[in-house]
């Protein structure tokens, strides 16, 4: 005969709150909103030089976690993007240009 192995009572971790370990910092916030800004920036075809301002500042960003920089080309999209808004321009919208002030809000909070 063969032999039955004994139950035995494995523990399960309690799970933590979700709240507490998706919680968003502001530079993480500020990165997502130029990434996005870069790529409606792109999708667009318009302000090739604040593209590349993007794009090199993502990357500084990236590599030294300093998102000061990030701030400033938010500011000049959010510009540049509420222009276009005004203009009724096709894939800008109200929300898209929300979410980058508040993510440009996000400074003023950390400091």
């Amino acid at each position: 005969m063969a032999k039955v192995a004994a139950k035995t009572s494995t523990k399960v971790p309690k799970k933590t709150s979700s709240s507490a370990s998706t919680k968003v910092s502001s530079s993480d916030k500020i990165e997502k909103a130029c990434e996005e800004a870069l790529e409606k920036l792109r999708n667009l075809g318009i302000e090739k030089q604040l593209q590349n301002d993007l794009e090199w500042c993502l990357g500084s960003y990236k590599a030294d976690k300093n998102p000061v920089g990030l701030y400033l080309m938010a500011e000049r999209a959010l510009a540049i993007f509420q222009e276009e808004k005004n203009k009724k321009t096709k894939g800008v919208t109200a929300k898209m240009v929300t979410d980058l002030e508040k993510a440009i809000q996000g400074r003023e909070t950390e400091a």
